[in-house]
């Protein structure tokens, strides 16, 4: 519902805009625009000598850009949210590294976090970080409560300062499912399951009440991946050893600001203005200036983008695909990655000349098997005259290795979460929930399973048995598209297959993903692959229209259709036991989702209807 309301208010903004030319602007309407627009422009801000750059660890960090209609509504309506995608973070942390005006960086944990970012993206920025180290400048991390997240980035600083009154999460990694079968039960409601793959665990909470051992195996088996990663980093920066915040994990948990002084946790438990004090010496600012001389990150990546594209201007380009979110049907909204909307961009990649090579980065825990199979027939065509590249974020599971499966290299974190090469479906009915309460059917039909999709009845045998068929076709059809993209054997596809997730790290052992590296490494490979040497530039897709796109081009075209009153839309006849399964429908997805918060068990979903 949030990202309809999103939407709805982006394309509504965007299409009173174009009204408002189209019919004339009033003295209101015309400042409201040019304010819009103006607090929508780039300005460079000016870089002193002996800056700190400003890295404030509760930004919202994500993989594309926004889209200005995004930007624009935020704007209209006084809440801008600070944003920026990781390819900016990284860029601006590899500019400062080199630019003699930057003497160090500091990671402000006193907002708290932003919370989006996987420990794969972190494990990025972290790489880049400890690059900037490495070229002889400064890292300090204040915080005043860190979770495993915060700490996990903020530990590869030269100092790491803690509130007196803070603390840090060291307590492993856990993951705690909800099993909701008890309760439709008690409800009466009928639950069928067709899958392939003893590993698929996401339809085990609407049909046991615990772990089956394949899901309980896979999740521990996960979960340790990710949290040695995370003692091995966190331990080499902090030059304590591995069991010993094992140690810490098991016995303390939370750990207090002497407790985590007296640790080696942190070098310094101070308050913010004493950090501030110690950056004005190390920026040479004024003892009596409130603050120490800095440059904000957002406002360096504006100086950097436009230094970067002056120096790369070239006409041999890499196309950087944003493949974020679940996989649908059709083109999707902004936050998804709709099949036929990604299909068009690589179709029209392929067809450019100036475009050498592709790096997709998928964020992805997968979707719809229509949509991920009409994106991948399109990137294996592209694949057959340049090479794509694939650069796998958090999760890139399900769908999400499904896009992947075909394509010259494939890179992954260690901490990546991959694989889940499985398929299953859910069906659900309310006989006994609607015979409880007086509510009974009938039917007249011309074939046997005219009625198949009824939510009146369970499924039959024979009905399960074409479920399971389709079921059972998409799984054949996404093994054989790994074992020749992988150029793998069948049997081995088929041994690691099952549904199962996978870290990064294991995955490469398996032969799923070929290079531990991130979103840079995957860039570097594309430019190699392409003969490129350094004459090439970046092309980042989807492309976002422009506000001056959205106010003086499309929204007028479309200002007459995008506006509808709802009202006066006419709405075809629901059934109301329909609609009360569509309700529950969506409810059993939010627990589900709350079951599944990182999407580990993402999926390849059958695609049923409940009418």
């Amino acid at each position: 519902m949030t990202n309809f309301v999103k939407q709805t208010a982006a394309s509504v903004i965007g299409s009173l805009l174009g009204l408002f030319i189209f019919f004339g602007i009033g003295t209101t309407g015309l400042f409201l625009l040019l304010f819009a627009i103006a607090a929508t422009q780039d300005v460079s801000p000016v870089v002193k000598n002996k800056s700190m750059l400003v890295f404030d660890l509760s930004l919202n960090i994500t993989d594309r850009e926004p889209t200005a209609g995004e930007e624009l509504q935020r704007t209209l309506s006084g809440t801008p949210e600070d944003r920026i995608t990781i390819r900016k973070v990284l860029d601006a942390i590899n500019q400062a590294k080199q630019d003699p005006k930057i003497v160090g960086i500091y990671l402000d944990g006193s907002k708290g976090s932003g919370g989006n970012l996987g420990f794969a993206s972190l494990k990025e920025i972290r790489k880049a970080l400890e690059e900037f180290r490495a070229a002889g400048k400064k890292v300090v991390a204040y915080g005043q409560d860190w979770g495993k997240k915060e700490y996990y980035l903020s530990s590869v600083a030269d100092t790491v300062v803690l509130n007196p009154l803070g603390a840090i999460e060291i307590n492993g990694l856990g993951s705690q499912p909800m099993f909701l079968s008890g309760a439709l039960q008690k409800f009466g409601i009928g639950v069928q399951v067709v899958r392939v793959g003893k590993f698929k665990g996401a339809v085990e909470p609407f049909i046991l009440n615990k772990l089956s051992p394949e899901n309980r195996e896979q999740t521990q088996k996960l979960l340790d991946d990710v949290w040695s990663e995370w003692r091995t980093t966190v331990g080499t920066s902090r030059k304590i050893n591995p069991q010993k915040l094992q140690a810490i994990a098991d016995n303390q948990a939370i750990v207090e600001a002497p407790a985590a002084k007296t640790n080696g946790l942190v070098d310094q438990v101070a308050y913010h203005d004493q950090v501030v004090a110690d950056l004005k010496k190390l920026t040479d600012s004024d003892q009596n200036e409130k603050n120490f001389r800095q440059v904000d990150i957002l406002e360096y990546s504006q100086v950097i983008n436009k230094s970067l594209k002056a120096e790369q201007s070239s006409k041999n380009q890499i196309a950087v695909v944003y493949a974020e979110g679940e996989i649908v049907d059709g083109s999707g909204d902004n936050e998804q990655v709709g099949g036929d909307r990604f299909a068009k961009i690589f179709n029209k990649i392929r067809q450019d000349k100036n475009i050498k090579a592709v790096v997709l980065r998928i964020n992805s825990p997968g979707g719809s098997a229509t949509a991920a199979e009409i994106m991948q027939r399109e990137i294996r065509l592209t694949h057959e005259v340049k090479p794509v590249v694939v650069s796998m974020g958090d999760v890139a599971a399900s769908g999400g290795y499904w896009i992947a499966s075909d394509s010259s290299r494939i890179f992954a974190e260690p901490n990546t979460i991959t694989g889940s090469i499985g398929v299953f479906g859910i069906l659900f009915n309310g006989q006994k929930l609607a015979n409880d309460n007086g509510i009974t059917w009938d039917v007249v039909k011309t074939a046997r399973y005219a009625d198949a999709q009824t939510v009146a009845r369970p499924k039959s045998p024979q009905e399960i048995a074409l479920y399971q068929r389709s079921v059972n076709r998409i799984y054949s059809l996404f093994l054989d598209k790994v074992a020749k993209g992988r150029k793998l054997p069948e049997q081995k596809v088929a041994e690691i297959a099952q549904g199962r997730v996978w870290s990064g790290v294991a995955a490469k052992q398996i032969g799923l993903v070929d290079e531990i590296g991130g979103l840079n490494a995957a860039v570097k490979y594309a430019a190699e692959k392409a003969n490129l040497g350094n004459n090439w530039q970046l092309k980042e897709y989807p492309k976002e229209n422009s506000l001056n796109e959205i106010v003086f081009g499309k929204a007028v075209e479309e200002a007459s259709t995008a506006l509808k009153i709802p009202g006066q839309q006419q709405v075809k006849a629901t059934n109301p036991l329909t609609a009360e399964f569509q309700k529950l429908q969506q409810e059993l997805e939010v627990f589900q989702s709350m079951n599944d918060p990182n999407g580990i068990y993402a999926r390849l979903p059958f695609n049923l209807k409940i009418e």
